[in-house]
Parts: structure tokens; sequence; C-alpha cells
């Protein structure tokens, strides 16, 4: 079911990882952020947006992870929209019906896979480079590209809300997940990408994590500054003293854990190589 967080902004959160689907009213119909994961929670949303007489005008994916670029028929043929690295790196990673193959076998859960629908995976269409905004009909939504977590990551600012919409990044229960794949210095990039956030943020209401709890105008800067903690203890070989870790972990995402000893492993190699 839809939950309204702001003025024309609502969200469905997933029981798949708290995964936070955005929708933005606009004058003719709506933009959805991200749509979701489980095949029946994106036919719940579409059914909810027909029942009020409204239609999906646009999509856009935050980022080229599986995750991030489903899509359900019921949901409509509207465009979907990416960076335009973003949409370069979906164009190499699913080239064909083979790589989305590997998605379900490799990638997506066991105990979801038979759930998640993935014919209509990774069809977006990547803005022109430098695009400020998003495309359509409805409030300004401005486009925050870095290189953070993944390539073309655009967290979205919807300014006459003061609703951002911020990706796979401010999550009470995720920690920051470097794109280990990237550039040469994904610490770095994860620093640059706080900057930027950091930047918007300044008439920002309501914080929409990919994934976690919605938080409110203190929210903001208690994420950017936790996580910006984050990375400095583990650039700097620190043990970070960050409650999303270790025995204070919330129930069920404990695998988090898993993800900071890889990521501190690898920072470990980078520096001495």
């Amino acid at each position: 079911m839809l939950k309204q967080v702001a003025e024309g902004v609502l969200i469905h959160e997933s029981e798949f990882c708290q995964s936070n689907a955005v929708v933005v009213q606009g004058r003719a119909g709506v933009l959805l952020i991200d749509p979701g994961v489980l095949g029946d929670e994106m036919a719940c949303i579409a059914n909810d947006l027909s029942g009020s007489g409204q239609t999906v005008m646009a999509g856009f994916s935050t980022h080229p992870h599986w995750d991030h670029l489903l899509w359900h028929a019921g949901l409509g043929a509207a465009p979907r929209y990416g960076t335009a690295r973003c949409a370069a790196t979906v164009r190499d990673r699913l080239p064909d019906a083979r790589a989305k193959a590997r998605v379900a076998e490799q990638l997506i859960p066991p105990d979801i896979t038979e759930q998640v629908p993935l014919d209509l995976l990774g069809l977006i269409t990547g803005l022109p480079a430098e695009t400020a905004r998003i495309p359509w009909d409805g409030p300004q939504v401005r486009i925050i590209e870095h290189q953070a977590h993944a390539p073309g990551h655009a967290a979205l600012l919807i300014e006459e809300r003061g609703v951002l919409v911020a990706g796979d990044m401010l999550s009470d229960v995720l920690i920051p997940m470097l794109d280990l794949n990237g550039t040469a210095d994904a610490v770095e990039d994860y620093l640059g990408a706080l900057r930027l956030l950091e930047g918007a943020a300044g008439d920002v209401d309501v914080l929409v994590p990919g994934h976690g709890s919605v938080g409110g105008a203190d929210q903001v800067r208690a994420r950017i500054d936790q996580d910006r903690a984050y990375v400095h203890a583990l650039r700097d070989a620190r043990v970070p003293s960050d409650p999303r870790v270790g025995p204070s972990a919330k129930s069920g995402w404990e695998w988090v854990s898993g993800v900071h000893e890889r990521q501190v492993a690898h920072v470990a190699i980078v520096k001495r190589d």
C-alpha cells in the first residue's frame, strides 16, 4: 500500500530489504522511482495508482543494480530513465537473455527468485550526460549524479516537496556500500558523493533511502555524518563505531557485517598496492 511522506510524494516499502519505491504525483500522472522488487508488490502499486485514476508517465532507476532496474507490465509502457552512465552500465551487464538468467542464478536470493519479474529488467533510456532534471510533466526533480556505490548513481531532489530520494545511500540499516569494481579510489568517490548530497540537503524535510526507514529533516544531517564517519574509519583502518554493523546490528541485517569485512579487506589491498 502506498503511504504519503510529503505532499504529492508516496512510497511503497518492499518486504525485500526494506526497498522503497517512490511515487511523485504530477499533473497528468506520476513519476515512479525504483519501482520495487517483488512482482505482487509492483502489481499492488499499479492497482493503487489505477484505483485513484493515475497512470505512470515516467520511471527512473537510481542506479544499475538489479533490484532498482525492475518493472511490471501493469505499470504500463512509460519511458524509463537513468543517467547516461547508468544506462551504459546496464547495456554492458545485461546484453542478452543469458545475462538476465545469470542475475536470477547469482544475484537474487533463491527464496524470492520466483517472485521477481525479470522480463522487463533494465529497459531504461539514458538521459543525455549532464541532464539536470528528469523530463516529465510534474514537479521538478533535480538529478544529483555521482559515482558512489554504482556507476552513474543518482540521488533525486524534489525541490518543491522538500524530498531527497537518496538511492542506496543514507540508510539507517545499510552501511555505505562502496563500488569495489569501479574506479581506483572508491573511498574518495563515496566521500565526494556525500559532499554533493550535503550541498543539496539544506531545504530537505524528508529523506527516502533506497533501503530502510524514511527520515525527517533531522535525519538528513545525522545520516550524512554517520556515513562519512564510517567511510573515514574504513579509509583509516579503524574499527567503526556504527550500530549498523557488529552485535548491535538490526535483527535480520546481520549480513551487513559481512559486507563491512569485505570492504575492509578491499581497502587494505588497495593501500598495500
